[in-house]
């Protein structure tokens, strides 16, 4: 089973930027179309962004222009670019596959707060 660890969240001021990590156990994650999902509090669970193993890129309107996803298969991690934050973006940040791939064990996720 592959385990997925997110990292990088934190409080920023709106306008301001984080990137996000997400760490895979094992190299088999780099066949799998990779996603980055938010869930505020009251909310269902949404895609953000997602990226295939050859590099095609999905983002929901909500982030397009501001984040980007990008992924390094040699380290078994993909990223999240956030820039121009808005408190709107304020949840907790999951990675795991997409695509219609069968999702691993959810990770603990990494808050991610914009406020001032």
């Amino acid at each position: 089973q592959v385990q997925l660890v997110e990292s990088g969240g934190g409080l920023v001021q709106p306008g301001g930027s984080l990137r996000l990590s997400c760490a895979a156990s094992r190299s088999i994650f780099s066949i799998y179309a990779m996603g980055w999902y938010r869930q505020a509090p009251g909310k269902q669970r949404e895609l953000v962004a997602d990226i295939t193993s050859m590099g095609s890129i999905y983002y929901a309107d909500s982030v397009k222009g501001r984040f980007t996803i990008s992924r390094d298969n040699a380290k078994n991690t993909v990223y999240l670019q956030m820039n121009s934050l808005k408190p709107e973006d304020t949840a907790v940040y999951y990675c795991n596959t997409a695509r219609g791939v069968r999702p691993f064990v959810w990770g603990q996720g990494t808050q991610v707060t914009v406020s001032s």
